[in-house]
């Protein structure tokens, strides 16, 4: 009894909208009427009596009122559009927050679990080395990679130095060169932070990453 019940009632909504939506439409349909006749009415009504236009000049005249008219309605819609896309735009970046990125920089965080970096590679290369230095610019630890595609990626560094020990927690930097059979491949590294808030400005929508600071949405490399 309860299937039926709830059966019904959704038969009933989805009826209702059905309706709604018919009542719109013919709606719609007689206020487009009702301009026309408004507008050959005040096109008739200022008309000089002495001088009465010819049947194509009211014609034309009419379709150029028309015209504006529609044009004016479009733009109300597409701005509708536009607010409703930008709306829908800030709910999905929200979904952000809380999420760590990778964006451009060289700094690189070890924490007692390990430190996370990228890198970004416009072309493939067939050797990519990293370099993470402390404060005073001496390599702590090397990394080299092999065949990397070109595009964004991500390391994992667990915080052991070249010579085996445990690397102090802190900031470093991150230093990268790479090649594809010797010849250079351009890039840069990446940095990461979590988002920690969105803000929705005339421009579009920007990212608060951190301590970073305010990035756009094509500054985020990855989304991790």
């Amino acid at each position: 009894m309860s299937t039926v019940s709830t059966t019904q009632s959704t038969a009933a909504s989805v009826l209702a909208n059905i309706n709604t939506r018919e009542k719109a439409a013919a709606t719609s349909s007689e206020d487009m009427n009702a301009r026309f006749l408004t507008l050959l009415t005040t096109q008739l009504k200022n008309q000089d009596p002495l001088n009465p236009m010819e049947n194509a000049e009211v014609t034309s005249q009419l379709a150029q009122m028309s015209t504006v008219d529609g044009i004016e309605r479009l733009n109300k819609m597409f701005q509708s559009f536009v607010d409703n896309q930008s709306a829908s735009d800030s709910m999905q970046a929200a979904a952000l927050v809380g999420r760590g990125v990778l964006v451009e920089g060289r700094k690189l965080s070890l924490t007692e679990s390990g430190a996370i970096g990228g890198f970004e590679l416009d072309a493939p290369a067939d050797k990519v080395v990293l370099s993470i230095k402390d404060a005073s610019g001496l390599e702590v630890k090397q990394i080299q990679l092999d065949d990397v595609e070109a595009g964004s990626q991500n390391f994992v560094w667990d915080g052991t130095a070249n010579d085996g020990a445990k690397a102090a927690q802190g900031v470093y930097t991150i230093e990268m060169s790479a090649t594809m059979e010797g010849e250079k491949v351009t890039g840069r590294t990446l940095e990461f932070g979590p988002v920690t808030s969105v803000i929705r400005g005339a421009a579009g929508t920007d990212f608060q990453v951190g301590s970073l600071g305010i990035f756009k949405y094509d500054d985020i490399k990855q989304i991790l």
